[in-house]
């Protein structure tokens, strides 16, 4: 079995055709991505059929699913063999200028202390601003316009 069949395996899903071409997209790019990007990306499968894959992806904690800050939801692949919870849940940051979404794995989510009576289930920790490569570009311009 390779990787994807394994991780597919791990997590309770049937290792299907379709199922691992989505799963190496999503390894492939190493960050988030949306239902957009994968549709460009995989032109062998239709939009539902990706589609369903990430939510049964979603349901067996395969996937993560989050908002980017954008109004935008993307998909990454879960590192973790869990097939019950997410164990690798990590910072992310969403760059206003360029609209691309970031993981920041060496940044832990801070823990948060809910009311009493209230259950977590997931959490979505999102920075914004600029990443490395459009602050160095804003940098550019504002010193050749002064």
């Amino acid at each position: 079995m390779n990787t994807e069949e394994t991780l597919l395996t791990l997590h309770g899903i049937k290792p299907t055709a379709n199922r691992i071409v989505i799963a190496k997209a999503l390894k492939a790019e190493r960050q988030p991505m949306s239902m957009v990007e994968l549709e460009r990306q995989i032109r062998t499968i239709d939009k539902s059929g990706i589609f369903r894959t990430l939510m049964l992806f979603k349901a067996h904690h395969l996937v993560h699913a989050i908002e980017d800050g954008d109004g935008m939801v993307k998909y990454e692949l879960c590192t973790s063999h869990n097939p019950d919870k997410d164990e690798d849940m990590h910072v992310h940051f969403y760059c206003e200028e360029c609209h691309r979404t970031f993981c920041l794995y060496g940044t832990p989510i801070p823990s948060v202390d809910i009311p009493s009576g209230f259950e977590m289930e997931s959490i979505n920790y999102m920075i914004k601003g600029l990443c490395p490569d459009c602050a160095r570009k804003r940098a550019l311009r504002q010193s050749t316009k002064a």
